[in-house]
């Protein structure tokens, strides 16, 4: 590993998500490259401006031209590319938000061809087709390509029916299989994903699971006590579904839970942040009346650990359709606060399992409205501080920054690409 930290190696990253984005996959790219940039690497950076989760490029940004930032001391180089963010994200507009993306990060890749070569690509998907830019580059400039998959696009587009022309898959699993076969690593954030990729290829595929701050997110002394900077009662019960309010997350059965829990005054729902279903939940809050629930903006991440800390219950909600494809970014935090959560997943799948091993959270099945609001009943009435404390072990010991990075960058840079020896034996890793 000292040779990885002496010599002044260059990484580029390319990913249509990056930091200022507070969720999902911008906020670990953003993380990823500002590590980089200050344990001796030169970063370069092939993005877009931040949009994502409110569908519409923030301010102080415009996303009309091509833009580039120095931060660092000059160490990381950020190359932000105009793409098209649709304010109603259908299935076809993201397919050509995507491609808006590819086109326009294209001549910021033909660009970086004259400019001196990375030793390492890191290539974020989705979206799954950006591996070719990344390929391009390696062909003409060489290093090493390490394939990133944060989410399985094209099983979600399948799954969720966003696409419907059904001859189209053969086609586009085609094309991914031509990446992940030609990248020099193809990494993802959960074992059950591993197994998915593993199908794909002959590939050893790496873990490479979301992290945390465990120093920026830790539990608080007393922290019934921050809720009242929220409005609430020290003696409240608050219930939290934190992050994008998209259709994946089933968020409708809240509103009949909440009408429901409604003869317990003490139990305050709460939806924070944003997405293109936030609307048309409110609208479901006011037509029945719910006086226990309240909708909130994304908190700035200088508050979000009290925020965390003041909250008694997590939700983690997945649909049956995605339960074994998309790892829940939010548990890290959630899990680094010492808080409970409270995740929806099905038996067997990779989190189901390592929540039930480490008992660091509390688990049950997806879609079953009845029971998701009697658990979130007991939730609010019992005792589980062991449950968080656990969570608190489990991401100090498991998923902490440095420990993952430096594990990452040690292995690719000391070893060549394995053959996969089968589906199962990779996926024990995150245990």
């Amino acid at each position: 590993m000292e040779e990885v930290r002496n010599k002044k190696n260059r990484v580029l990253m390319m990913g249509i998500n990056f930091s200022p984005e507070l969720t999902g996959i911008g906020k670990y790219s953003g993380e990823m490259a500002e590590w980089f940039s200050v344990n001796g690497y030169h970063c370069t950076v092939v993005t877009s401006f931040p949009y994502y989760p409110y569908w519409k490029i923030q301010a102080p940004y415009t996303g009309r031209f091509y833009r580039k930032e120095v931060r660092q001391q000059g160490n990381l180089e950020i190359y932000r590319c105009p793409l098209y963010v649709p304010a109603a994200p259908t299935g076809m507009r993201r397919i050509l938000q995507d491609f808006s993306f590819l086109l326009s990060s294209f001549f910021v890749v033909i660009y970086l061809l004259f400019k001196p070569k990375h030793d390492y690509i890191f290539c974020m998907a989705p979206p799954f087709h950006l591996g070719f830019l990344a390929l391009l580059y390696r062909f003409i400039k060489g290093g090493k390509l390490v394939y990133h998959v944060h989410d399985l696009q094209i099983e979600a587009a399948r799954d969720f029916n966003i696409l419907r022309v059904k001859s189209l898959f053969n086609v586009l699993f085609g094309l991914e299989r031509i990446i992940i076969n030609r990248a020099d690593f193809v990494s993802t954030i959960s074992a059950g994903m591993i197994e998915k990729i593993a199908k794909k290829t002959n590939k050893d595929i790496i873990l490479f699971p979301n992290w945390v701050d465990t120093h920026t997110f830790r539990p608080i002394e007393d922290r019934h006590r921050l809720k009242t900077e929220w409005g609430f009662n020290r003696s409240d019960s608050v219930v939290l579904y934190s992050g994008s309010i998209g259709e994946k997350q089933g968020l409708d059965s809240l509103i009949s839970i909440a009408k429901r829990l409604a003869t317990h005054p003490s139990i305050k729902f709460v939806i924070c942040g944003n997405g293109p279903y936030k609307d048309r939940l409110m609208q479901l809050a006011m037509e029945k009346k719910l006086t226990n629930m309240t909708f909130l903006p994304l908190q700035p991440l200088e508050k979000f650990n009290r925020f965390l800390n003041m909250t008694d219950v997590h939700l983690v909600l997945q649909r049956k359709s995605a339960c074994d494809l998309m790892m829940p970014s939010k548990l890290t935090a959630i899990w680094a606060a010492g808080g409970l959560a409270l995740v929806t997943a099905e038996p067997g799948t990779t989190l189901h399992t390592t929540i039930s091993r480490h008992r660091m959270a509390i688990v049950i099945d997806c879609e079953n409205e009845t029971l998701l609001g009697d658990t979130i009943l007991e939730c609010c009435t019992g005792d589980h501080r062991d449950i968080a404390s656990k969570a608190r072990t489990y991401a100090v010991e498991y998923l902490s920054r440095e420990h993952i990075l430096f594990g990452m960058m040690e292995r690719i840079s000391n070893r060549h690409p394995t053959v996969n020896q089968g589906a199962s034996a990779p996926a024990r890793v995150l245990a």
